[in-house]
């Protein structure tokens, strides 16, 4: 259900609010433009979110008109982190943002690994002792196992891989 903005109180309402103002009205299912003007609302319109940077976050703001007249969703973009004390201990937005991008990473690096482990997997029948692993083998196994040292780590593109032969 929509949001509907009073033209008189400018005050932001669910249609189920609403309709709970205007208890002795019947009110059809679907709000017509004439339904709005008797109820003296308009509607409110989604609008998409705001654009963010890094460690931002697009927050609802209330509503506004844009410059059709419409009332549309109003976002805005904010600091995901701010200096806080908690017990007498200030953590900077900075410290926050590095425990942030900490735990990213820590994710990012559990899903390499994976992905490392199933691509050693894959070749791992050119180890058994009835094949002779050529070097190109050797060499791909070799630095999949080293790809934890590449200095993209964990933050890796697909380049950064290395291809099997």
């Amino acid at each position: 259900m929509g949001e509907y903005r009073n033209r008189t109180s400018g005050e932001v309402l669910s249609q189920g609010e609403v309709r709970a103002a205007n208890a002795n009205m019947s009110l059809p299912r679907v709000w017509t433009s004439g339904v709005c003007d008797a109820l003296n609302v308009d509607p409110v319109l989604a609008s998409p979110a705001a654009t963010t940077k890094a460690y931002e976050v697009s927050v609802r703001d209330g509503v506004e008109q844009n410059a059709n007249g419409d009332w549309v969703e109003k976002y805005v973009a904010r600091d995901m982190f701010a200096d806080t004390t908690e017990d007498g201990v200030t953590t900077t937005k900075a410290q926050h943002e590095a425990a942030y991008q900490a735990t990213l990473d820590a994710t990012t690096a559990t899903s390499n690994r994976s992905t490392r482990d199933s691509k050693l997997a894959e070749t791992d029948w050119h180890g058994m002792s009835d094949v002779t692993m050529s070097s190109e083998m050797t060499t791909y196994r070799q630095a999949l196992r080293d790809i934890t040292a590449h200095e993209n780590w964990p933050n890796l593109e697909d380049a950064d891989w290395p291809t099997a032969p």
